[in-house]
Parts: structure tokens; C-alpha cells; sequence
């Protein structure tokens, strides 16, 4: 795994052992980035559910502006702080461009504002029971109304979220293939 485009390409991400964490695959990243285009660039950033940070950290790879990711496991978070210490060094920057957030987002407010891009990876086996919570709960709270929301789940599941449109879907269908869909709030239409 490691970073697919912008001034890091190349650097490798360090993911945990074990079944706990399952990064966005390099092929896929390279799909959503190639989607967003430029307007990744000068953008704020949150990377919920973040484990490696694979998402945020190619997201300041290509220039955005700064990155939130949101984790609660320790070890996902120890990889993702070697990751972000890589990557702003190939970069040149500093590490405050981005901030660690521990938090199990089910249960505390994110409470860090509004992010013009939300990257959203939760565990497969939580989605279809906890969309509805992401996105009322989670996602309405830091995003704007033109904020793009990028959801990654298992290409079989179908589902529409009020307030939102799809406007894309990446990826294979099927129970284990991953598949991203794009949404924008339907007040940004």
C-alpha cells in the first residue's frame, strides 16, 4: 500500500496485523482521487473512521489544505502516525496540517467544524445497521452545503440517504468487491 498521486506518490503506509483494520487498496484511491479532480486542492479535509489514514494522507499528498482523521483504535492510530509523519516529510510540510482525533464517533460529537471533503470508511459489518447514524449523526454535522462526502462500502448494498445525492459510484458490485459512492447535499444540486 502507499500513496498513489501528488507530491508523496510512492511513499509506503504502514497498516496494522490483524483483521481490525482494512485500508482503502491503492487502485481504489486512485478512482476517488481521479474523480475529485482538483478540487482536492486547498481543501479541508476528514477522514472518519481513518485506520492507516490512506485517504486524508493522499488527500494532502494532492494538496489539500489540512486533514482531521478520526479513529479509536490504538494500533490504527499508531500506523497512522507513522504514516502522517512519512508523508509530511515527503512533502516538506509540517505535521500541523493535520490532526489525530481518538474518538469513537457512534458515542461523542465531532465537534472540529466543517470539512469541505469527508472520506467515510467505516467496518463493512457496521454499515448497513449504523448509515443511517453516520450520516444524520456524523456527516451532517461537519459538512456544508456543498461538502462531497466519499462513503466506501461492499458493492452489493444499495441505499438512498435523505438529504443526500449520489452523484457517483466507483468500483465492482459484489459482496466483497469495495465500491465508493460520491454525495453532495441535495441543497447543493
Amino acid at each position: 500500500m502507499r500513496i498513489t498521486g501528488g507530491k508523496a506518490r510512492g511513499i509506503p503506509l504502514q497498516a496494522p496485523k490483524g483483521d481490525n483494520t482494512r485500508p482503502a487498496t491503492d487502485r481504489m484511491r486512485e478512482s476517488v482521487f481521479a474523480s475529485l479532480g482538483p478540487s482536492i486542492e486547498g481543501c479541508t479535509v476528514a477522514d472518519l473512521f481513518a485506520g492507516t489514514g490512506a485517504y486524508g494522507l493522499e488527500a494532502l499528498s494532492r494538496g489539500a489544505a489540512k486533514v482531521t482523521f478520526f479513529e479509536q483504535d490504538k494500533q490504527a492510530i499508531a500506523c497512522l502516525k507513522q504514516n502522517l509523519q512519512a508523508v509530511t516529510k515527503s512533502l516538506k510540510i509540517s505535521t500541523s496540517v493535520a490532526s489525530v482525533v481518538s474518538r469513537d464517533l457512534y458515542k461523542h460529537a465531532t465537534g472540529t467544524g466543517k470539512f469541505d471533503i469527508i472520506f467515510v470508511d467505516p467496518p463493512y459489518g457496521q454499515i448497513e445497521s449504523k448509515i443511517q447514524t453516520i450520516f444524520n449523526s456524523i456527516i451532517t454535522e461537519i459538512s456544508h452545503d456543498d461538502s462531497t462526502v466519499a462513503f466506501e462500502l461492499p458493492g452489493n448494498l444499495e441505499f438512498t440517504i435523505e438529504g443526500w445525492t449520489q452523484i457517483k459510484r466507483l468500483g465492482k458490485s459484489g459482496k466483497d468487491k469495495p465500491s465508493i459512492c460520491l454525495f453532495k447535499p441535495e441543497a447543493a444540486k
